[in-house]
């Protein structure tokens, strides 16, 4: 699975109240929470943010609670992956649980710059820089977690399964 989209960039320790501010945890409505998605980092990010567009960040991307909402909150504002140098291990769970693919990238992730276009291949974790041609590389999921990905998290791929 191939995605293009247009850069977000965020710096390290991007924690879940600044992914979705726990005054709106109050809801489960997806669409409540893209509308204030990374509302404390960025006040024009959920008004701004286009289908297909990507967060790169630097380390420890979702640190803090374990909230799902983050995950719930980045996915239905539209973004087709978040690409970081590393993840709070309970966030990159929740996003994969929920199929918002993530991908590790290590420091290589300074270089794409905010507003960049760049070309991800969720399947080899090739990451091509459109706007500033280079290219990088992160760690590709393993074959199942790509499946769980591609059903759209955890419960469809386990629906899909049992249906045979």
């Amino acid at each position: 699975m191939i995605i293009k989209g247009r850069i977000w960039k965020f710096g390290n320790d991007v924690d879940t109240d600044l992914i979705i501010p726990a005054r709106y945890l109050n809801t489960t409505d997806p669409q409540e929470l893209a509308s204030h998605c990374m509302e404390d980092a960025d006040k024009s990010f959920a008004g701004r943010v286009q289908p297909g567009d990507i967060i790169v960040a630097g380390r420890n991307f979702g640190c803090g609670s374990s909230r799902e909402h983050a995950p719930v909150a980045i996915k239905s504002a539209g973004v087709s992956c978040v690409i970081a140098a590393s993840f709070a291990r309970i966030f990159y769970r929740n996003a994969v649980n929920i199929g918002l693919p993530i991908l590790e990238a290590g420091e290589s992730v300074q270089a794409i710059e905010n507003g960049d276009e760049v070309e991800v291949d969720l399947a080899t974790g090739k990451i091509r820089n459109l706007t500033h041609p280079a290219t990088y590389q992160a760690a590709a999921f393993p074959s199942f977690m790509q499946q769980i990905i591609e059903a759209g998290g955890l419960i469809n791929y386990v629906r899909e399964r049992m249906a045979g």
